[in-house]
This record gives structure tokens, C-alpha cells and sequence, in this order.
């Protein structure tokens, strides 16, 4: 008897977005600021999104010379009807804008709370809406949320930003159901704790939460339950935006796709 050889099947196909326009919001660091690079070597024509416009002028500075283009687009998510509006004409929506504060419940500033929800929720609801009739006017769509660790799991102290996480993993699958029939996918990506400013400012409030000192923030508190002792990288995550937008995800929607380390496996 002879023994099988695996077939290892085709290729897997290269991302081309040549021709597309996509959205990020959050663009001017961090996993945004990956997803855009990532996103214009794919060929597509990204509008970069974010109140930063210094960061934003940097970045389409080091876009330079990729097979895509960057525009620089300076909006403050707080307005509503700006993001819906800023989405108009997108083939590709990434909602990736966060932000974060670590408090007891009963000592979360009730405004920050609303701001928190508005932007990490409420945006992404309105820019979902803005972006949708173009999406099933040409049959294709592709909608990926940056979700996290917190969107599956809870931690204590961070009520505003796990709230908006389980929300916006329920706005993403009924944008998968309800977007299926014209071509459309909606998935998250949940990530654990990525290298970026936002964790940086994590691990202070967390020391301060904690009474512990900021070295042992990150191996007792951030990774305690991540079988996979380090930081996820920007760069990690916007490969993960890339898989999704690309012809072998068509068939994913409606899902989560995690890179937490094992947190979750417990």
C-alpha cells in the first residue's frame, strides 16, 4: 500500500483591492494606523479617519509610494452625522476607533460613559448606515469591526469600553444577517491586548486601579490569562482585516475572529 500524499490545493489568493475605497477610523495609530498600510499595499484608495491630524499628515507621508492611496480625513467621531456622511461611497468599513478609562462603576463619570458608547458604538452603527447603500448597490461590501478580548469576556473597571465591545459585536452580526442577501460580510476581529498607545494608557490607569506598580501591570493583570505572554502587534491584527476582506472569507460572516492568546480557551 501506497501511502496518500496530501494535496495541498491551490494558493491561496493574493488581497487585491485595486479600484476599491475603504474607511478607518482610528487612523492615525496604532491598529488603525496597520490597517491603512495594510489595506493601501492591497491596492485600495483608504480614507483615513481621525481626529489627529498631525498623525494623520504622518501617515500619509509613510503611505508613500504603496499601490493604494491615503486621504487623510480629520473627524471627530462625536459628530454623528459627519461619520454617516464620511462613509458614503465605501466598499470596505473598518471600525477601528477606541478609547478607554479605568474606573469602579461607581466612580465612572457619567459623560464619559455616553462619549465612550457614542464613538465606539454609535459610530460604527452610523457609519455601517452610511456605507450600506453602496454596498448593496454594487452587490459587495465588506465590514470589519475591531472588537476585542472584552467584546467575549468582561474585566473589572472597564464598563463604558466592554458595554460598547458586546455591542458592537451584536451591530456586527445583524449587519451580517441582514447584509448577506446583496454580497455584503460583517465580522469582528478580538484582539487581546495590542501594542499601542491606548494599552500604554491601560497600564497607568490599571497601576493606579490596582495599587501596583506599572512593571507588573502587563504579566499580572493585562496577561494573567493569556497563555501567550506578549502583546499582539498592530500589524498582527490588520493581517486578520486583510484575511477578511479577501476572496477566501466570502463565506465568513456574522463571526468573531479572535487573537487573544488562549485568554479565551479557559
Amino acid at each position: 500500500m501506497t501511502a496518500s500524499r496530501a494535496f495541498p490545493g491551490p494558493p491561496a489568493p493574493s488581497l487585491d483591492l485595486g479600484g476599491r475605497t475603504a474607511l478607518v477610523t482610528g487612523a492615525a495609530g496604532g491598529i488603525g494606523r496597520a490597517c491603512v498600510l495594510r489595506l493601501a499595499a492591497a491596492g485600495a484608495k483608504v480614507r483615513a479617519v481621525d481626529r489627529d491630524d498631525s498623525g494623520l499628515a504622518a501617515l500619509a507621508e509613510q503611505s508613500a509610494g504603496l499601490p493604494g492611496s491615503v486621504e487623510p480625513q480629520v473627524l471627530d467621531l462625536t459628530d454623528l452625522d459627519a461619520a454617516e456622511a464620511a462613509a458614503a461611497g465605501t466598499d470596505v468599513l473598518v471600525n477601528n476607533a477606541g478609547l478607554q478609562l479605568v474606573r469602579p462603576i461607581e466612580e465612572f463619570p457619567p459623560d464619559v460613559f455616553h462619549t465612550v458608547l457614542t464613538v465606539m458604538l454609535e459610530a460604527p452603527f452610523r457609519l455601517v448606515r452610511g456605507a450600506l447603500p453602496h454596498m448593496y448597490g454594487q452587490g459587495w461590501g465588506r465590514i470589519v469591526n475591531i472588537s476585542s478580548v472584552h467584546g467575549l469576556r468582561a474585566s473589572a473597571y472597564k464598563s463604558a469600553y466592554v458595554a460598547a465591545k458586546h455591542g458592537l459585536e451584536g451591530l456586527s452580526k445583524t449587519a451580517a444577517l441582514e447584509g448577506a442577501p446583496h454580497g455584503v460580510t460583517s465580522n469582528c476581529v478580538n484582539p487581546g491586548y495590542v501594542r499601542t498607545p491606548l494599552v500604554e494608557e491601560q497600564i497607568a490607569d490599571q497601576a493606579r486601579a490596582h495599587g501596583i506598580p506599572r512593571e507588573r501591570v502587563l504579566s499580572e493583570v493585562l496577561l494573567q490569562d493569556s497563555a501567550v505572554k506578549r502583546l499582539i502587534e498592530p500589524e498582527e491584527v490588520a493581517e486578520a482585516v486583510a484575511y477578511l476582506c479577501g476572496p477566501q472569507a466570502s463565506f465568513m460572516t456574522g463571526a468573531s475572529l479572535v487573537l487573544d492568546g488562549g485568554w479565551t480557551a479557559h
